[in-house]
This record gives C-alpha cells, structure tokens and sequence, in this order.
C-alpha cells in the first residue's frame, strides 16, 4: 500500500534505524530470549543514535522530531520479531508522563537520562488483585512530613529487572467513594530503600522482555517525586492511554504483514504433492483473506496515527484499532502458522514465536473486552 504519512526525512530515519536493528538486534535475538532480557547496553546504544524519545525537545536530550519517528521504531521492531527490547513503552508510554505531567525540576533531572538510556522506565500500574480495573488499585501513599511511604505490590511489569525509574499509580485516598479522585502518580528510583525488583516472570511469549513483579515496602520518597497534582493519576492514566493503545495496534498491524509476508515466500518454496503448496487453491484464498485483513488494518491504523499526530481527541478511535487490530494479528499469524506444517510448532521459527507474542496484545493495556466497554460509553450506550 502507498502510504503518506512519512516524509523523506523520515526516510532517512528509518532507513538509519534499520541498520541499527541489523547491527545491535539481530544478532543477539536468540541470546536474549535464553537469557530473558535484552542487554543493558543496548538501551545505551540506542540512546546514543538518538533512536530513544525521538519526539523529545532538544533541551531535555531529545532529537526534537515527532511521533512519526516512534512509529518507524516501533514498526521496524516488529518487522525484525523483537518483542523484547520494550522501546516503545519507555519511549511512547512511560516518558510522556514525565513530560507533560511533570515541573520543570522533575523534567531536568530525569529525561535526559531517558534520552540517552542511562534511565530506563517502567510502569507500575497492574496489581496481582486488578487489571484493567485501575481505579481497585490497593497500592498505599501515605504522605508523612516531606514524604509519601510507599506499600504494595505491582506484577507484569514490563522493564522490570532493568528498570531505573518507575510510575507508580498509588491510592492517596483510601475512601472508596473517591476511587477515581483517590489515585496519585509517584516517580519511584529503583535504589530506593523499601524498592524491591521482584522476580523475572516466564511468560508464553515475548522472551527476551524482562516481565517482573515490584514490591513496596515502607518506601519512602520525598514530596517532591509526586507527579502532577495528588488525586490527579486516574485523569493523567486516562490522556495517556490512547497513546499506549495505538502503539500496541501499530506493532500488531505491522508483525501481522511481516509474518504474512513470510509466509507468502515459504509457501512457494515449500512442496506437496509435487508442487509448492502456493498452488493450491486453499492456500491462496487463506492468504488473500490474510492479506485483506492486514490492508484494512493498516489503512485504519494509518488513518488514527494521522489524526493522533493532528493532535485529535480519539478515545474511540484508538480502541478500536487496539481490539481489532490485535485480534486480526492473531488470525492472521494463526493462519500463517498452519502452512508452517510441524515446523510450525517450533521454537526456532520466527512464525511461531509471533503466534505466542500476539496472545498477549488482546490483554494489556486495556483488554479487548474493555476497549469494547469504552466504545460502547463513546456512543452513549
């Protein structure tokens, strides 16, 4: 498909960010998914090729481009079938709470560290008692003199072995009929005393990502690493993830034309019966059915990053494109999977760890059911 959004400076970007897949990825996928993260370094290296924040103002270490620039990271990415090395959540999800929400003190003292990679972020949102439900959170911030003590437990977090610097969503106030009022935004340094990284999670896909649980446990910070207003957090968590949402639909509209495209060239060069299974009527209507999937999601996709980079209000929008893109991914790759035969069943085969990192798109970050949900309150139903 012709695509408009980028322009030839963005050529350029991505072209320079392949090579840098190729060079500083690539050859250490296997590597990273035996030893269940990605190397410190490479978050270092990234940093320095300016290919982390690229959106971020040039005053606080950023290249001073624009989301576009994540779009080709994150796409690139996925067509390399790196699921580990989570630089869009740190660049896409977790920094632009610091910088939209944070003072000027709190900016200089943390984003360039998160430009350069010598700070990597998590986001401490999900509990082992609550999922999507944000507003059940039972995380405590107790604020006592100068201080707020931190107690709870966080789980799937995401960066959470190598993580410098968390956002923590925390309750200030216990009183459950201020549930949304009651939620505040903490900047939690890993050091901290009462900061706990708790074990690597082993997940069916996505290997290489260091999934983690986080204990708090009298962690005190001092007042000045609240984010934003105290009772602020669930309106701050709100603006933010329709960020979050279109950029898991652009990963999973990509991986899904990667992996069909893949598949497309195996199925020439794979025989049946004495002539490439491609020949066969059930193979292409299956990929032609694939093919139209992906050419609707991307048309789609492409239409809400357009409007998101205009600056739009697309609650909706971005929900949809997050449940139907990722429930076509999986389809898709499902489908793709099948022409693999056995060996589609194997580890070593890109196809197949596609399959197990695609399940977990239709959950976080809002499950597909309530992305449903918010569609629906978006139509006054």
């Amino acid at each position: 498909m012709d695509r408009t959004l980028f322009s030839e400076e963005h050529d350029a970007f991505r072209k320079a960010f392949k090579q840098f897949v190729e060079r500083e990825i690539t050859p250490h996928q296997a590597r990273w998914r035996e030893q269940g993260q990605v190397d410190r370094e490479v978050w270092r290296k990234a940093g320095a090729q300016g290919f982390l924040c690229p959106w971020l103002d040039e005053k606080y270490g950023g290249a001073g481009a624009d989301f576009l620039c994540s779009v080709i990271i994150m796409e690139e990415l996925a067509v390399a079938y790196e699921s580990g090395f989570a630089m869009a959540l740190h660049s896409d999800i977790i920094v632009p709470y610091l910088f939209s929400f944070g003072t000027e003190e709190q900016k200089q003292k943390w984003l360039p560290g998160c430009a350069s990679g010598e700070i990597v972020t998590a986001l401490g949102m999900t509990e082992p008692g609550t999922g999507s439900d944000l507003a059940a959170i039972a995380t405590s911030a107790v604020k006592d003199g100068d201080d707020y003590v931190i107690n709870g437990a966080k789980t799937f977090i995401s960066n959470g072995q190598l993580c410098d610097l968390v956002v923590v969503a925390a309750k200030t106030d216990p009183d459950p009929a201020n549930a949304h009022k009651g939620i505040s935004l903490f900047v939690v340094e890993a050091n901290r005393k009462g900061f706990q990284k708790g074990k690597r999670l082993h997940k069916m896909g996505m290997a290489s990502q260091d999934t983690s649980e986080m204990f708090f446990e009298d962690c005190r910070i001092p007042k000045s690493n609240i984010l934003g207003a105290e009772g602020a957090g669930f309106m701050m968590l709100m603006q933010k993830l329709q960020q979050e949402r279109l950029c898991v639909a652009i990963g999973a509209v990509t991986a899904a034309e990667q992996v069909l495209a893949d598949t497309i060239a195996y199925t020439k060069e794979r025989k049946a019966f004495g002539k490439p299974i491609s020949k066969f009527q059930n193979t292409q209507f299956k990929l032609v059915e694939s093919l139209a999937k992906c050419e609707v999601g991307r048309a789609y996709v492409d239409k809400v990053v357009a409007e998101h980079v205009a600056g739009k209000y697309l609650v909706k929008e971005c929900s949809i494109a997050k449940f139907w893109t990722t429930d076509m991914a999986q389809e898709v790759i499902d489908t793709c999977l099948q022409f693999f035969g056995g060996y589609g069943y194997m580890t070593e085969y890109p196809v197949t760890r596609a399959f197990m990192d695609a399940r977990v798109q239709r959950i976080y970050a809002g499950t597909n059911e309530i992305m449903k949900v918010i569609v629906a309150k978006q139509l006054g139903l």
